[in-house]
């Protein structure tokens, strides 16, 4: 018999909260034990954000390219662009394995001991993995989440998740998407620009439901223009003999011939398969209840990421698990952020952080909502980019700035200012006053403050 590991912090799950609470709490000294039954990473580095955004860039090069073979309006002028996607996995899978390769290293150089292998909880203080026992003071369940499956359409065969969406040995002639929100439009973006035809099925009346209709309406026109189909309003019946069956709210019956089908109808908290039960911890609906510490209803048992529930944010999942690894050296922390931005990487990109308008209506503030039209930025023209907006919505008494919100290309990378302003008790005056460089999109950020002010410069 193995003799037992005695160790003060105990992770299952390597995924961005797992390995960055074991990385901080090597570095604080705190003796760790991380168990992974895949890889480390999780799903966000391996098989979810990064691999997304890889291909993401793929289908934008190829999509170009192929632009620039026909008629450009920037007199450009290529030979017929052709794709080999196994070269195009392969570079993606290369950019995973630096990146779970150098998670590796900083466990390693942290101290930190990793053992490959499923976990089976004991008790609060005890887990097993492969007839390995390890006792602990601090369990930390940081084990993510998994996609949701429908009964009516098993995965297998032509009938495929995300993950395999996302390791394409082939490309079909026609993607059916089950689901419209970010995970579908992401990769059925990214499929239609590789040259695949794509069909979206979503059962609600709107893409991207979730955000706001004023947000998601720029989105919508772009994949009118990429030639994506939308089948709003159907719920899916089943997949049959190569076609996709659905009927919509009218009992109309729809088919849709498909040598592919992509379901992506969302995420479920990874509770599952490793005794749980056990614990008899309280649950907050399919996820494990924590308080602001990210202490769930057990002492010294931790929930963070996915597995505690939205927003299922690997950012988010980071922070926990930062700070969790905190409070067991000792540190007074909470988990209160003055905002988490959510990013949809379609195209054009959707960013929300903060109260939307409606959001703010409903917490009874009266709020002054301005945004400014990428339409009239130059650096949005010149990167003929000029579709979507900056929103700003701040309190009408003090100009204090509760949200924002962006549609437009790349506009993930204003999220970090938005977050800032709003954590920092940012007002408009203070945006506003702020010198931005030009020619950038940033500018759009200053002059929706400034239009909030009354006095935007260049509308």
């Amino acid at each position: 018999m193995q003799p037992i590991i005695d160790t003060t912090l105990l992770i299952i799950g390597g995924g961005p909260g797992g390995y960055v609470a074991a990385i901080r709490a090597g570095q604080l000294g705190i003796p760790t034990v991380l168990v992974e039954g895949q890889a480390l990473g999780g799903t966000c580095l391996n098989i979810g954000c990064i691999p997304s955004k890889a291909l993401i860039h793929v289908a934008e090069q190829f999509h170009q390219a192929t632009r620039q073979a026909g008629q450009s309006p920037l007199g450009i002028s290529v030979t017929s662009p052709r794709l080999d996607i196994g070269q195009s996995v392969a570079w993606k899978d290369g950019i995973v394995d630096r990146l779970t390769t150098g998670v590796a290293a900083l466990l390693k150089k942290h101290g930190v001991k990793v053992i490959q292998g499923w976990a089976n909880i004991l008790d609060g203080k005890q887990v097993e993995v492969d007839g390995q026992r390890i006792q602990c003071e601090h369990l930390l369940l940081a084990t993510g989440s998994n996609s949701v499956e429908l009964p009516m359409l098993p995965l297998g065969g032509a009938v495929i998740s995300s993950t395999e969406a996302l390791a394409p040995q082939t490309l079909p002639k026609h993607l059916v998407v089950v689901g419209g929100g970010y995970i579908g439009l992401e990769l059925g973006i990214a499929y239609r620009k590789l040259g695949v035809q794509v069909s979206v099925v979503e059962a609600r009346e709107r893409i991207l439901p979730t955000y706001d209709s004023e947000l998601t309406a720029p989105v919508a026109e772009s994949l009118k223009k990429l030639g994506i189909a939308l089948y709003l309003g159907h719920s899916v019946e089943g997949y049959d003999d190569g076609c996709l069956l659905a009927r919509d709210d009218k009992g109309g019956q729809l088919r849709l011939e498909a040598d592919r089908v992509l379901v992506a109808v969302g995420r479920r908290p990874r509770t599952s398969g490793y005794n749980l039960e056990c614990l008899d911890l309280k649950m907050n609906g399919a996820a494990i209840a924590i308080d602001a510490r990210c202490q769930t209803s057990m002492r010294n048992v931790w929930a963070i990421g996915d597995v505690a529930g939205e927003p299922m944010l690997a950012h988010r999942a980071m922070a926990q698990g930062e700070m969790v690894a905190e409070i067991i050296a000792g540190k007074a922390r909470r988990f209160e952020p003055g905002a988490i931005a959510a990013v949809c990487f379609t195209d054009p990109e959707v960013v929300v952080v903060g109260a939307t308008p409606e959001q703010a209506s409903q917490q009874g503030l009266d709020c002054i909502v301005a945004q400014f039209p990428f339409a009239a930025n130059g650096r949005a023209m010149s990167l003929e980019a000029k579709s979507g907006f900056v929103r700003v919505v701040a309190r009408r008494d003090n100009h204090l700035i509760v949200g924002w919100q962006a549609v437009g290309v790349a506009v993930s990378e204003l999220s970090t200012a938005f977050a800032q302003s709003l954590e920092m008790g940012a007002r408009l005056e203070d945006i506003a006053g702020t010198i931005h460089a030009h020619p950038t999109l940033g500018e759009a950020v200053q002059e929706a403050a400034l239009r909030a002010l009354g006095h935007a410069l260049h509308i």
